[in-house]
């Protein structure tokens, strides 16, 4: 196993160790982080919101004049997907086609034709090595991925599981629009389920990520690139916590 997996368990437990936070605590750092991971994640992809705008969004409703208001869907959508995937984590729900479809369908709430529905026409990753699949081919490769995925995480470490499970999403690349974003959110939605917190994955870090899938797809389909990455940020937000909690 490698070695940053065996630090995450027991950076866990130890968490669970400690004394819980008060709920105000609990949602007053998980304000905090949505608003982060809601700008990072939507920065990845194109939108040109700073923090400092996302967060006015968010917190105060204000509008960004001389920003797009599909930009201020997105913050907003992603957020409502993110609250989504932690009332799903509280129940342990199973990971289907229907959730993976509500979450999108969340995240693209600025476009009605396609939110929540597989994309019609091929498409190319400028740049990148893979080519997802033909229209046809998405339903029965994303029913695969999640029998799949079932048995990876008994074979695996949730780490690397979950790794898979978000390199295999986005190489089907199922939706035209919103495949990072929601498989940034099934990501996080598993980590959760395994008692884990979820990550936040840098717009400073995008091209550390996007070689990640390079390397993937280069390397016999290997996730260990991904995973440390998410690795790496799951134990600076167990450390983080552990630090607040701590007596």
């Amino acid at each position: 196993m490698n070695p940053l997996f065996t630090k995450i368990d027991s950076l866990k437990d130890k968490l669970h160790s400690l004394r819980p936070l008060s709920r105000a605590e609990l949602q007053r750092l998980r304000e905090e982080f949505i608003i982060e991971t809601t700008y990072n994640s939507n920065a990845i992809e194109g939108n040109t919101l700073t923090l400092r705008e996302t967060a006015l969004i968010l917190q105060e409703g204000i509008t960004i004049a001389e920003k797009p208001l599909r930009e201020h869907l997105d913050v907003i959508g992603f957020k409502d997907a993110f609250y989504y995937i932690i009332e799903l984590a509280s129940h342990n729900a199973l990971l289907t086609e229907e959730t993976i479809k509500t979450i999108h369908s969340l995240v693209l709430m600025n476009d009605r034709e396609n939110r929540g529905k597989y994309r019609k026409v091929p498409v190319r990753i400028v740049g990148a090595l893979h080519t997802p699949p033909q229209p046809y081919m998405i339903e029965p490769a994303i029913d695969r991925l999640l029998t799949q995925y079932a048995r990876w995480k008994k074979e695996k470490h949730i780490l690397e599981a979950a790794a898979l499970l978000h390199l295999e999403f986005e190489s089907i690349h199922p939706f035209i629009d919103g495949n990072g974003r929601t498989g940034r959110l099934l990501l996080n939605l598993e980590l959760i389920k395994a008692g884990l917190l979820p990550v936040d994955i840098k717009f400073t870090d995008c091209r550390k990520y996007y070689d990640g899938f390079d390397a993937y797809h280069r390397n016999a389909n290997d996730p260990e690139q991904i995973a440390a990455l998410i690795a790496a940020y799951e134990q600076e937000e167990l450390e983080r916590y552990i630090a607040i909690v701590s007596p």
